[in-house]
């Protein structure tokens, strides 16, 4: 039985991850700072800022998934945000490295391409928006993911761990279906994630395959699911939202998602399965 620390599993994705490993009968070890609503597996209390604690918590271990973050930007200060997400990454693969794991999955986002939390109304440059398209974040939550990809890219270069970076779209657990109603039909409320999301049980299924998928150097992918999060059609969301934006690469037809998760596909042989409509009363 291989082992696997989840760090942050005590959060919106952390418990669907933890679920997903255990499946396949992965041992998994919790690190966080708090208790989980739900006991899964063992959660071991850890400062993931203190690269002792961090050593600790992964001996043993044959791969980490690091979750832990603080996961908006503007709810701390900037400075603290950049600094504990950066050096917890930055723990983290360090201490996996230098214990000889082979293997890493972090959680980056697609606040890194910079229209989420832009308070100059950025606009895509292309859509859908792929993982070439430029990350130009205003704020250090955005930064700090940018960061994280090239810290990753550092570990690989001098140790040739596996890591792989998520570009994750909108999480959503089960759970907050019932919040689709009140925006389905607003394109304003969710423009600026450009509509994406990603059920928590598709992005657990991404980060257990990239564990388990061989020669991904460090790389990292967009992962939404294979549809917006709205009931209007994709090209009239950008024409009323972005209208300045013409650069179509893809037909773009009925309500195709505008993050490209495509390179994820490819690589871990993944394909997302959930999809709103399937809990959600259209109204």
């Amino acid at each position: 039985m291989k082992k696997v620390v989840v760090t942050g599993g005590s959060g919106l994705l952390g418990s669907a991850v933890i679920q997903e490993f255990l499946d396949h009968d992965y041992e998994v070890i919790n690190a966080d700072i708090k208790y989980p609503k739900e006991t899964l597996c063992k959660t071991v209390i850890t400062d993931l800022t203190n690269l002792g604690e961090v050593y600790g918590v992964l001996s043993g271990a044959d791969a980490v998934v690091h979750l832990a973050a603080i996961p908006v930007a503007y709810s701390h200060p900037n400075e603290v945000t950049f600094e504990n997400n950066v050096m917890s990454t930055y723990n983290i693969l360090e201490a996996a490295a230098n214990l000889g794991i082979k293997k890493a999955v972090i959680s980056s986002s697609e606040s890194s391409y910079g229209i989420c939390f832009s308070k100059q109304n950025l606009a895509p440059q292309y859509v859908p928006i792929d993982e070439e398209h430029p990350q130009l974040p205003e704020e250090s939550y955005g930064l700090s993911k940018i960061v994280n990809e090239k810290t990753a890219d550092m570990i690989h270069a001098r140790t040739g761990m596996q890591v792989v970076s998520m570009r994750l779209g909108n999480v959503i657990s089960p759970e907050m279906y019932k919040n689709f109603p009140d925006f389905i039909h607003n394109p304003e409320l969710r423009k600026t994630i450009l509509w994406s999301y990603i059920d928590t049980r598709d992005a657990a299924s991404a980060y257990r395959l990239a564990i388990e998928t061989d020669g991904l150097g460090s790389v990292a992918l967009n992962i939404g699911a294979d549809e917006t999060s709205m009931d209007i059609e994709s090209k009239k969301l950008i024409a009323e939202c972005f209208p300045e934006v013409k650069d179509f690469r893809g037909e773009l037809s009925g309500f195709a998602p505008l993050l490209n998760s495509e390179k994820a596909k490819q690589l871990l042989n993944w394909k997302p399965i959930h999809k709103w409509r399937n809990y959600v009363k259209q109204l």
